[in-house]
This record gives C-alpha cells, sequence and structure tokens, in this order.
C-alpha cells in the first residue's frame, strides 16, 4: 500500500526531520494534546529518530512525517499509538504546523491513515482523544465517521481549568 495522496505522502522519520520535530515538540501550544510539560532536547528527539525503526508489534506505535509532496517539506505528523493486535485497536492523532493548517492537509493525512489502519495493519477500530473544545479536530474525525462514544469530564488540565476530554471511535 502506498502511503500518498495528491498533495502529500505519509513517511518514516528520518535524521533530517530533528529540526522540525524540534520545532513542534518545543511548541507549547501543542502540549495539551501531546501530554508534555517540559521541553525536549536536540539530543532525546536524536535518539526517538534513532530508535523510530521500531516495528509497530515492538513499540505499539508509530508516527508518521506528513510531507507536502510540491515542496518536499515536513509539515506535520501523524501517529499511531496504543497499537493493539490482540484486540485490533488504535489510537490516531494528528498535528499539522500552524504555518500548514486549513489547507485540507490533516484531511489527507487521516484519510490516508485510516485506510492504512484497516487494511494494512487489519485493525477493528481506530480512537482519538479530542478536548471538547477542539472544533477543528471533531470536525476532521466526524468528517470520516468516528463517532462520540463517551466523555471524560474534567480530564485535561491546562491554562488554570479543567476540561473535558471526548472519546471518538470509528469500527471497520
Amino acid at each position: 500500500m502506498t502511503l500518498t495522496s495528491s498533495k502529500i505522502k505519509l513517511r518514516a522519520l528520518e535524521p533530517e526531520d530533528l529540526d522540525f520535530l524540534y520545532q513542534i515538540e518545543n511548541n507549547s501550544s501543542f502540549w495539551e494534546v501531546s501530554h508534555t510539560q517540559t521541553p525536549f532536547s536536540k539530543f532525546i528527539l536524536k535518539q526517538y529518530i534513532e530508535n523510530a525503526h521500531l516495528d509497530i508489534y515492538e513499540a505499539k506505535q508509530v508516527r508518521f512525517i506528513i510531507e507536502e509532496n510540491t515542496s518536499k517539506k515536513a509539515i506535520g505528523t501523524i501517529d499511531i499509538f496504543d497499537f493493539n493486535p490482540q484486540h485490533k485497536r488504535a489510537g490516531i492523532g494528528v498535528l499539522i504546523h500552524p504555518n500548514f493548517q486549513e489547507k485540507g492537509y490533516a484531511t489527507e493525512a487521516l484519510s490516508i491513515l485510516i485506510q492504512y489502519c484497516f487494511s494494512s495493519l487489519n485493525l477493528h477500530q481506530l480512537y482519538a482523544n479530542i478536548t471538547s473544545d477542539n472544533s477543528k479536530s471533531i470536525q476532521l474525525f466526524t468528517k470520516y465517521n468516528f463517532t462520540k462514544v463517551g466523555v471524560k469530564k474534567e480530564w485535561i488540565f491546562s491554562k488554570g481549568k479543567f476540561k473535558d476530554e471526548v472519546l471518538y471511535q470509528l469500527i471497520k
């Protein structure tokens, strides 16, 4: 299966992605969704890239770089996490660099990843955890028929207040 569309491709992490990862992982506006509380050093991110070759069955996760086809620039990441082959499910998270948001890249990346998860990984279901105030992500996932199945009340503490986190699920 090819992980490409007319606008983007999903590819493995490369050593050249270090500066891009450093930029997005240390952008505190993303920390709420990544559950990060401190910056990452380039050394730690370099080690992460070096270990990105681990098989999804071993690591239980995989991160793809979303690359724009025309410029060959990294514009975001899309992750499979909590990969559970026994129960045939995994979580999905997508992050688009602010300079490239609202151009349809997340939509294409999610479409490609759903197809990959259901056909290549033979998963039965996917899920996403989204804060209730993240209307862009809710719109993105519901566009692909993810259904709201639960609410974790006051689950995320961010910027001095608690937020609900909503669980969305897509069953093949």
